[in-house]
């Protein structure tokens, strides 16, 4: 049975890139919820408020949703996005993505879900890559995403470009 996860992008050349590549990556530090992801798995796509680099203008939104399509593998050699190097990942289907500068606010909705179990302090659990959703939370966040969600050549299409990122 396929899990579900609150994919956490921090960098808005790391969101390009996961869009424009249909693959996620992780940095060298090992954490249990990368290693536990298996194909099927269903990924909910945040852009934090720091993303855009303007936290005073920005909020935390779910941007898009996609499945895990291929194992977690090493990268050899790394991948580099944003001078960050992410040293294992693995591929995705976008299923659909909301246009920029779009998306669903995640705060509003946090004291709903399970994965907040301190909602006072709800973005002290957005600091990994990888929240565990439960099935309810995931429900509740595809069903109000869902209707801002278009394709993923039309959502793309409204990103920032990027440069272009080394190791692929």
């Amino acid at each position: 049975m396929s899990s579900a996860y609150l994919v956490v992008l921090g960098e808005r050349d790391a969101i390009r890139w996961v869009l424009a590549e249909q693959r996620m990556a992780f940095p060298a530090t090992q954490r249990t919820e990368v290693t536990a992801l298996t194909p099927d798995d269903r990924l909910l796509l945040y852009a934090t408020r720091g993303a855009w680099h303007n936290p005073t203008r920005d909020r935390g939104r779910l941007i898009g949703t996609a499945t895990v399509t291929g194992p977690v593998r090493r990268l050899d050699p790394p991948v580099e996005i944003a001078e960050r190097a992410f040293h294992s990942g693995c591929r995705l289907a976008i299923d659909g993505v909301v246009p920029y500068p779009g998306g669903l606010e995640l705060q509003p909705l946090v004291t709903r879900l399970a994965a907040f179990p301190k909602p006072h302090a709800w973005s002290i659990y957005l600091r990994r890559p990888l929240l565990r959703l439960t099935d309810d939370d995931y429900t509740l966040l595809e069903r109000e995403l869902h209707p801002l969600l278009t394709t993923r050549g039309l959502g793309l299409s409204t990103y920032p470009s990027t440069k272009v990122a080394a190791g692929n």
